[in-house]
C-alpha cells in the first residue's frame, strides 16, 4: 500500500509540473524565418501564430506566389522550433523518459 501511495504522490507532483510547463509554453515565443529574413513568423510554444513580418520589397504583385510560399516556409520553421522546445520541456518534466509520440499529458 505504501508503494501505491508513493506512486499517487509522484503522479500528483508530475501533474503539477505538467501544468507549470503548459503555462510556460503559453508564454514562450519562437520565430521562424525564410527567404534570408524577408519573411518572419512568430508562434507561441503551443503553435499559435502571433505575428507575420514581411519585408516591404516583397509586396510587388508579381511576387505574391513567392511571398505565399515564403510565409508557409517561415510558419513551418517556427512550428518545428516550437515542437522542439515543447519536447525539451516535456523531457525535463518526465526525467528524460521518452513517451510515445502523440501521447498528451496530463491524461
Amino acid at each position: 500500500m505504501k508503494n501505491l501511495a508513493g506512486l499517487m504522490k509522484q503522479a500528483s507532483q508530475m501533474q503539477a509540473r505538467m501544468e507549470e510547463v503548459q503555462r510556460k509554453l503559453e508564454s514562450l515565443t519562437v520565430e521562424g524565418v525564410s527567404g534570408a529574413g524577408l519573411v518572419k513568423v512568430t508562434l507561441t510554444g503551443k503553435g499559435e501564430m502571433k505575428a507575420i513580418v514581411i519585408d516591404p520589397k516583397l509586396a510587388d504583385p508579381s511576387e505574391m506566389e513567392m511571398l505565399q510560399d515564403l510565409i508557409v516556409a517561415a510558419f513551418s520553421d517556427a512550428r518545428i522550433k516550437a515542437e522542439a522546445a515543447t519536447s525539451e520541456e516535456m523531457r525535463a518534466v518526465t526525467g528524460g523518459l521518452d513517451l510515445p509520440p502523440g501521447l498528451k499529458l496530463p491524461f
